[in-house]
């Protein structure tokens, strides 16, 4: 095992993709479990911080320590199995997103969760409970967890199956490898009705694997894991369409997203059922003009959809869209189409490119990242959005908004030039955020807390709920060495 202490040689594991910066003392390299097991045990001893390492790709600090060691996962790259009979894959945490769905389709098979960053680990994505743009249909990470290999804090090993085992009301018991157990008492709290990855995953009667995935390498590091698989799509209407008007461009996605839900209750092959529902503001095209001139001069906003279809029914599903697009007057003329693979890959392409565009503007200003992830009750959506930017306008701030707004969650990226105006962005950010749990959401849906919203956190919870938050951590977790700083406002 590989372990390194040079300055030179971690810097790369001392940030994130939100600019937040930290240090440590060394950064170990694990090609094993036996060898995740030897770390936690000694740093356990000692009472060393440990921080869990993905491929940095994270926006919320999460995996940049703030002292301690690192535990990168990079050498766990593994993918053991694809077993195309019975739809799952077995993977260690440092597989690539990217090259493990190139792998599944290979296997004319999908693994649904797709977030905008695909160069991420998945242990990173189980960590995160990330999500995505499929996530309108498919659902977030969660959803494909079957099974995880879980080293604990203390070095012991704890293997989770799902429907295997089940909390008791709110009471939770887990055996260790060793024999050993673990008793939990689960808080009682509501979670937001929204897609939702801010903090412990907690219900009564809870299935203990739904708790680790999400806790943002507090509990334990993931050593290896069961994925759940799908049928890979025959084929796919994929295309993006600019509207004159904003709120014809939200109405459209309002819609189009009550009849994908509608079209799920029943046998309706027929009918508009999304993947994908995302949404551009005029800011962030004018953001990506440059790259992308055949952007309609006069458009307001854009729309990218995606839905599943066979060649029995495209023709049909396709007119049910421009029926859709026509009602609200978007630009069927200036529409991107995919019609083929290498199509859909440059739709995709400008979906994503958007977020490295930003991370590119703040790193050339050396400011910490300022985009929101709040997500609130679809009812509620219409009034954040224009809540949200009417804050930054007011404040004559640069700004870009996008996301998924299917799911009623947007990304409003802050692009401040200065410390100055940051400082007036981070009220602000404040403020998004404390709408967003007035209306009944989240302030996070998908980036999860880590260490840049520990402060937002508390204020969405209050401090009793997460004092029993840290409950289930002291639980699992007696000398608080993981994932310092994360979630949590705490001395630990």
């Amino acid at each position: 095992m590989i372990v390194k202490t040079s300055v030179d040689e971690i810097q790369n594991y001392l940030s994130d993709s939100s600019n937040f910066r930290g240090f440590c003392d060394a950064v170990y390299f694990p090609e094993n479990e036996l060898d995740i097991s030897n770390i936690l045990q000694e740093a356990f001893k000692n009472n060393i911080g440990v921080t869990i390492s993905g491929n940095g790709t994270g926006l919320t600090g999460a995996r940049v320590p703030q002292g301690g060691i690192i535990i990168s996962t990079e050498k766990l790259n593994k993918v053991i199995e694809i077993n195309e009979e019975q739809f799952y894959a077995v993977v260690e945490p440092g597989v690539i997103l990217s090259e493990f769905q190139d792998q599944v389709k290979a296997h004319n098979l999908l693994y649904p969760p797709d977030p905008t960053e695909k160069n991420c680990f998945i242990g990173g994505t189980i960590a995160t409970n990330a999500s995505g743009e499929k996530t309108f249909k498919y659902g977030p990470t969660r959803n494909y967890v079957l099974e995880l290999d879980i080293v604990l804090p203390d070095g012991d090993l704890l293997k989770l199956k799902r429907n295997a085992v089940f909390a008791k009301g709110y009471k939770l018991s887990l055996k260790t490898e060793s024999g050993r157990l673990i008793f939990i008492e689960l808080p009682e709290y509501i979670m937001p009705a929204t897609k939702n990855a801010a903090g412990y995953y907690c219900k009564i009667n809870i299935d203990p694997i739904d708790l680790f995935i999400g806790s943002e390498g507090t509990l334990g590091v993931i050593s290896k894991i069961k994925l759940k698989l799908e049928h890979l799509p025959a084929r796919l209407i994929s295309c993006l369409i600019f509207f004159e008007k904003e709120i014809k461009a939200l109405n459209f996605i309002a819609k189009a997203r009550d009849i994908s839900y509608s079209s799920r209750l029943g046998p309706y092959k027929t009918y508009i059922d999304a993947l994908a529902l995302e949404y551009f503001d005029e800011r962030a095209l004018n953001f990506l003009r440059n790259d992308n001139p055949q952007i309609p001069e006069t458009a307001k906003a854009g729309v990218w959809f995606e839905q599943e279809v066979t060649d029995e029914n495209e023709s049909i599903i396709l007119d049910n869209w421009m029926g859709l697009v026509i009602e609200f007057q978007g630009d069927e003329k200036s529409a991107w189409f995919a019609v083929t693979e290498n199509d859909k890959k440059k739709i995709e392409e400008f979906r994503h490119s958007i977020s490295v565009k930003i991370n590119e503007f703040i790193a050339r200003y050396n400011l910490k990242k300022l985009g929101t992830d709040v997500a609130v009750p679809d009812a509620k959506f219409e009034e954040l959005y224009f809540y949200s930017k009417n804050l930054v306008e007011n404040a004559n701030l640069n700004f870009v908004i996008y996301g998924h707004v299917g799911n009623s969650h947007i990304h409003l990226n802050m692009l401040p030039k200065d410390e100055v105006e940051y400082k007036t962005g981070t009220g602000i950010y404040e403020e998004i955020c404390r709408k967003a749990v007035e209306l009944g959401g989240t302030i996070s849906a998908e980036h999860g807390i880590g260490k840049l919203k520990t402060g937002y956190f508390l204020e969405m919870y209050g401090r009793e709920t997460i004092d029993k938050m840290i409950g289930i951590k002291k639980a699992i977790d007696p000398k608080m060495i993981l994932g310092r700083g994360n979630i949590f406002i705490t001395s630990m």
